[in-house]
């Protein structure tokens, strides 16, 4: 959808867009609604960078932005939001519909950056943090309604712990025709090698390692893996089937073929961060062929998701082996497996973070999300659906997850 077109639908739905004649002039005003902002939180991250601009392809940028306005749900010590406010300029509100209306009767902002990533909440059976996204961009939702007025809305990682919530709000998004995007930093951060699968590429077989704990980095993981899996022939079909394992269990499976040694090999050999006799030695190893990985990961976790369209993709989260997120797949016609490491820069600055926002300001300056949300809402409940097979001890049929969409035609990671 281009510009001229979402125009035309927010007018005819009744809305006006961001870039609308309610609008108010000059930068585009920016309302933050977060979780916590305190230092390396993803508000801060993310909020920073459109308060003091952020590097990338090699220069230093300051969107033409502003925050406004700013709701923060807990206030932890090192809490940031006050200061921030203070030195930049803008007020923090006791309710989201204050922050969206900047303390007045109308909605006052051109574009919403939800952040529900951490600060302390209850988790629930499956382990899933219940962070309240869900509930931040519904009360957004009542504001659009309730002022006859849609902006674009980022909300940050899974839509939500719960596949229902965030069908809902997708649904949302379209009923009243406001740009939405969401997701995870790794589709867009730096591949190395830098790679990108051809547009109706056959994918035979797809692996991705991951680390990290269960619900919020295995997220990371599976994002990473859908961007890649997405670009085969026929775009995404949604998943029909889902299993996830632990322990001794997922050796087995590799034993009995459920996934690929070649592929784990390929992806592992991507690393920076192999672990075990590396660390003592300094050379490197074969860590599948020497059957040391075995050794290194005290609990590994399989999760296997199987495609509609007969794709069968694994994600292995292998804590003790390596640090990084390395992917691996066969593809008809390409020679030998196809592998890279999803680059993640180091703290404080975590310069993958820029990849993201440059996506974000792209959506709130133009109206149009640069890739589908769809990514990110089939991946919220492929994640939702392992952890219930998990702990219910067995693989589930998934036919609500009959998400289907077609990648965008370049994959808007970083390059430069």
């Amino acid at each position: 959808m281009n510009r001229r077109t979402f125009l035309s639908l927010a007018a005819a739905a009744g809305f006006s867009s961001c870039a609308g004649p309610s609008a108010p002039s000059g930068p585009k005003r920016i309302a933050v609604v977060t979780t916590i902002y305190r230092y390396l939180s993803h508000a801060q991250h993310m909020a920073d960078r459109f308060l003091v601009g952020y590097p990338i392809d090699g220069a230093w940028h300051e969107p033409q932005m502003k925050i406004v306005s700013l709701y923060v749900d807990q206030h932890p010590d090192g809490d940031q939001s006050e200061e921030r406010a203070k030195e930049f300029g803008f007020q923090v509100y006791p309710t989201i519909a204050e922050t969206l209306r900047c303390g007045g009767d109308k909605i006052a902002c051109d574009a919403v950056l939800i952040i529900g990533e951490h600060g302390d909440y209850p988790i629930n059976d499956l382990g899933q943090k219940l962070y309240p996204r869900y509930e931040f961009f519904k009360e957004c939702v009542k504001v659009f309604e309730e002022d006859g007025r849609a902006v674009p809305v980022y909300n940050d990682k899974h839509l939500s712990y719960s596949f229902d919530k965030a069908k809902e709000m997708v649904e949302d998004s379209k009923r009243l025709k406001f740009p939405m995007l969401a997701g995870s930093s790794l589709p867009v951060t730096w591949r190395l090698p830098d790679m990108e699968f051809p547009l109706g590429c056959e994918i035979e077989d797809a692996l991705m390692v991951g680390v990290g704990g269960s619900d919020p980095m295995d997220y990371h993981a599976l994002e990473a893996m859908q961007c890649m899996v997405e670009r085969r022939k026929g775009g995404e079909s949604g998943v029909k089937r889902v299993e996830m394992i632990t322990g001794d269990a997922v050796w087995k499976a590799g034993e009995e073929g459920r996934w690929s040694k070649e592929l784990l090999t390929s992806a592992i050999s991507r690393s920076d961060t192999p672990l075990g006799f590396s660390e003592e030695d300094s050379r490197t190893y074969d860590m599948v062929g020497s059957g040391e990985i075995y050794k290194l990961v005290k609990d590994p976790a399989a999760y296997f998701i199987e495609r509609n369209d007969g794709l069968m993709t694994t994600l292995l989260m292998l804590n003790g082996a390596v640090r990084d997120y390395n992917f691996a797949a066969r593809v008809k016609g390409m020679e030998g497996p196809q592998s890279l490491q999803f680059f993640l820069t180091p703290t404080p600055n975590v310069t993958y973070s820029a990849c993201l926002v440059r996506g974000i300001e792209e959506m709130f300056d133009t109206g149009v999300a640069p890739y589908p949300v769809e990514r990110t809402l089939i991946v919220s409940g492929a994640l939702e659906a392992c952890l219930k097979s998990k702990h219910e001890g067995k693989p589930l049929d998934t036919p609500y997850l009959d998400v289907k969409y077609q990648a965008p035609e370049e994959s808007h990671h970083c390059r430069a």
